[in-house]
């Protein structure tokens, strides 16, 4: 079984998270994927970013849906980094990418570039929203979702399959036997995150998980060796 690894935030264990340097590293280190993180702007704009908020990840303060592109391009997302749009990372890297939603009013967004650019192959779409990931799927034929949880208990199953997920995204944390069967009884694929340390590689190798999302690209070249 081909195991997956794919690059949080690109690797932000090393570069700073959610911006084109980050994504570029995870390329050249030739992560499988490249998960990244989607909010609109006041005006609209699909930008990159985990929080609601800019205040973490760079100079500013204030939520990311009362800033406008120009105004978020203003700031420094680490080391002298700017916010990305998403087509900005779609240009530039060519690695398969996750985009996680993480405004559920950015689906249809999504959506829009999706289909604009045939992203189907290339994207899947993920969310800890069940409802974000049923609205897309019948906006964009033939897109592959998954559905990310980080407490949950054997119900995420149930609820990825009602939400049309071909995939959960799992806190390792909380995983349990039970529930990789279960998921398997589903036909879903099981990703496990976040794994940065060999022990939590060992777990998810262990309970046969399909991947594992990383902040570290060395996961990469240890993870085909460990079992």
């Amino acid at each position: 079984m081909n195991f997956l690894t794919i690059g949080h935030r690109g690797v932000m264990g090393v570069e700073p998270e959610n911006t084109l340097r980050s994504f570029v590293a995870a390329q050249e280190a030739g992560l499988d994927a490249i998960e990244l993180d989607l909010h609109l702007s006041k005006d609209g704009a699909l930008v990159v970013m985990h929080d609601t908020e800019v205040d973490r990840t760079t100079d500013g303060t204030g939520p990311i849906a009362e800033k406008t592109l120009a105004e978020l391009r203003a700031l420094d997302a680490g080391r002298g980094e700017r916010v990305p749009v998403f087509e900005e990372v779609l240009d530039v890297v060519h690695t398969p990418l996750q985009a996680e939603i993480k405004d559920k009013q950015a689906a249809r967004a999504l959506a829009e570039v999706m289909n604009r650019r045939d992203l189907a192959g290339r994207v899947e779409v993920s969310s800890f929203h069940d409802e974000a990931i049923a609205e897309i799927k019948p906006l964009v034929p033939g897109v592959r979702t998954a559905l990310v949880a980080s407490r949950y208990g054997t119900d995420i199953v149930d609820r990825a399959v009602e939400a049309g997920a071909e995939t959960v995204c799992l806190n390792i944390r909380r995983l349990t036997l039970e529930i990789v069967e279960r998921a398997r009884k589903a036909d879903l694929k099981i990703i496990g995150w976040v794994v940065n340390t060999q022990d939590q590689l060992r777990l998810v190798r262990a309970f046969g998980l399909d991947g594992a999302t990383t902040d570290h690209p060395d996961i990469k070249r240890t993870g085909r060796f460990t079992a």
